[in-house]
């Protein structure tokens, strides 16, 4: 997949800027510009010139954001700017839904899109999808030249990633979740997926690389087993190489909110690697741990918030309970569940199960949000 390393003529680079856990948003607050445009320029200047938002990250403010931040500031042939549209968060019309690629034009000042995708699509929306003829549509705003690549990012299972590719075959990539924790977790089938995609000639470009930063504190002995085998990288690098490594991906996004984390992935992506056989040895040790561990595999993607009648802070407090379950920190998990609950306890939740139906992991939430109560109150 020689096409998948080059666009237009630019090397995009294994790496790319995810631009949904942007510096200030991570207490619910606005996007940090001034802590933002040195990443962006430290990122531009190594080199790497790919940049991922959705129209729906932060309300709107991260496409704003990397307006003021990178495409007010550079030249638009020297970068490449992906968003998403969502046709299920929130419940928008088709005509709602259609809008959104104006008004992701509008925030940003791109111009176009170079790459632009139908977002998180999973079992409980694909559908809506379909009904409002999402597919067609995008194409055609291809044809139109506001977009000059057209995917989909995808949150579910095999079976489903099959019956989408049958009925729409044609997509110029595909946005998949691949980290080494879920290589063969069979709600996130990583493996299973990129084959599908790899079978079919489809370039893929990668997200959670390190399952919402839970892979750059690794559970149990895992960190002694990487830094045996590499003692001066981080322990995020092995979970980005790891997916970088496979054939046919076009870039791997890392979510990063600040410049100490831009500058450890600058530090081994700049002049990138694969991993070398003594490397797989060690990941296959770690997913071999990582399989007989019981936790959530929550993302922190917060796709079950916007639409909780008792705005539920619920990945926050599944990170409590992975705290607890994972590293068997009881302290630490307590005041992270002190921390998630300020305003609304697990013991609060209605049950409505409208956090369910927006999960792209498929959790169990309900069930999950009932051990906390037994947890932790």
């Amino acid at each position: 997949m020689a096409y998948a390393e080059n666009y237009l003529g630019h090397d995009i680079g294994k790496l790319g800027f995810g631009l949904m856990r942007l510096p200030g948003t991570q207490g619910g607050g606005d996007p940090d510009i001034e802590q933002m445009i040195p990443m962006v320029d430290a990122f531009m200047d190594a080199g790497f010139t790919y940049f991922d938002t959705a129209y729906v990250y932060d309300k709107g403010k991260s496409e704003e954001a990397i307006k003021t931040a990178l495409v007010e500031r550079y030249p638009r042939e020297s970068f490449q700017l992906a968003t998403k549209m969502n046709a299920w968060l929130g419940k928008p019309s088709e005509e709602e839904t259609k809008r959104q690629i104006e008004i992701s034009l509008e925030r940003t000042g791109a111009g176009y899109f170079d790459y632009y995708l139908l977002h998180a699509i999973q079992k409980d929306n694909h559908e809506l999808y379909d009904n409002y003829k999402l597919w067609d549509f995008v194409q055609g705003k291809k044809a139109e030249g506001l977009v000059r690549n057209w995917g989909f990012s995808f949150h579910s299972t095999p079976d489903l990633l099959e019956q989408v590719l049958e009925s729409h075959p044609t997509p110029d990539f595909v946005q998949l979740q691949i980290n080494y924790a879920d290589w063969e977790t069979p709600s996130i089938a990583a493996r299973a997926n990129y084959e599908i995609c790899a079978e079919r000639g489809i370039p893929v470009i990668v997200m959670e690389p390190l399952r919402g930063g839970g892979l750059s504190t690794p559970p149990a002995n895992i960190p002694e087993i990487l830094q045996a085998v590499q003692p001066d990288m981080s322990l995020s690098s092995w979970g980005i190489r790891y997916a970088a490594s496979l054939p046919g991906i076009i870039t791997v996004l890392s979510g990063m909110s600040n410049m100490e984390q831009m500058e450890d992935n600058l530090s081994y992506m700049r002049n990138f690697q694969p991993l070398n056989a003594e490397e797989q040895a060690a990941i296959a040790a770690a997913q071999e741990v990582i399989a007989n561990i019981d936790q959530i595999p929550c993302t922190d993607c917060r796709y079950c918030m916007p639409d909780c009648p008792v705005n539920m802070r619920i990945p926050a407090i599944f990170n409590a309970m992975n705290r607890r379950m994972v590293f068997n920190i009881q302290g630490q998990a307590d005041f992270a569940y002190n921390n998630a609950t300020v305003y609304t306890k697990a013991s609060e939740c209605l049950k409505c199960g409208n956090c369910e139906a927006a999960c792209p992991q498929g959790i169990e939430i309900i069930n999950w949000l009932e051990k906390a109560v037994d947890m932790f109150e």
